[in-house]
């Protein structure tokens, strides 16, 4: 028996998991994910994305210690070849994990936006970098613009590019079709009821799609106003 073990029975959850894996790895071949237990007895994976921003992928299954981190495309590898739902996750990678992950509780709902909004503004972000960024990515300016203001019932919180292509590289918004959607793909191929939730901390920007969720810390979360 593997002394770090990952247990995934069922068979559609490991391909669920290969599929994030797989965006992870294409953002990033030499990523690290941490998989985490939930007191729900399932099982959060995390990874970087490359945008400033965390992705998880929620899963049902177990892991041997409850928290702990692994190469990306070890793991992945592993999974190829797994039958019956136990994974070795490879040499341990903990001390490679960089930063703190978001709190499990105290989100509190904004709103939902129509999942085709976000597709859009991630399309014409796409174009955008591709006519102005260079060999190092897009341009930090388009990265840091605020293209999206959602206003819940307390307040608005912005929500940047980097965010926006965070949720639509790791491919978490639902679409018909087996190929990408590319930056001229037809938004049509997005159901019209289909949204992301946005949900907020002080501290803490958080949109929830279908197939897993991105957050990302808030630029200036607290204000100061001075009256005169």
């Amino acid at each position: 028996m593997f002394e770090r073990t990952l247990t995934v029975p069922d068979a559609v959850e490991r391909e669920n998991l290969t599929a994030f894996l797989t965006k992870v790895v294409r953002l990033d071949e030499a990523a690290v994910v941490r998989l985490r237990a939930r007191s729900d007895g399932r099982l959060s994976v995390w990874a970087p994305t490359g945008f400033d921003s965390l992705a998880v992928r929620v899963i049902s299954g177990t892991v041997v210690p409850d928290d702990t981190s692994a190469g990306a495309d070890q793991l992945l590898a592993a999974l190829a070849t797994v039958s019956e739902g136990v994974v070795d996750p490879g040499f341990s990678m903990d001390s490679a994990w960089r930063g703190a992950l978001p709190p499990d509780h105290g989100f509190e709902h904004v709103d939902d936006v129509p999942a085709r909004v976000l597709i859009d503004l991630a399309q014409r972000g796409a174009r955008l970098a591709k006519e102005h960024g260079s060999s190092h990515g897009p341009p930090v300016s388009l990265l840091d613009q605020k293209v999206l203001h959602v206003e819940g019932a307390n307040e608005t919180v912005p929500i940047t590019m980097r965010t926006v292509f965070a949720l639509t590289a790791m491919g978490f918004v639902p679409f018909t079709g087996h190929d990408a959607l590319s930056s001229e793909a037809d938004l049509a191929r997005i159901d019209e009821s289909e949204k992301v939730r946005v949900r907020a901390t002080a501290v803490w920007l958080r949109l929830d799609a279908r197939y897993g969720s991105v957050f990302s810390r808030r630029s200036n979360p607290l204000s100061l106003t001075v009256e005169r």
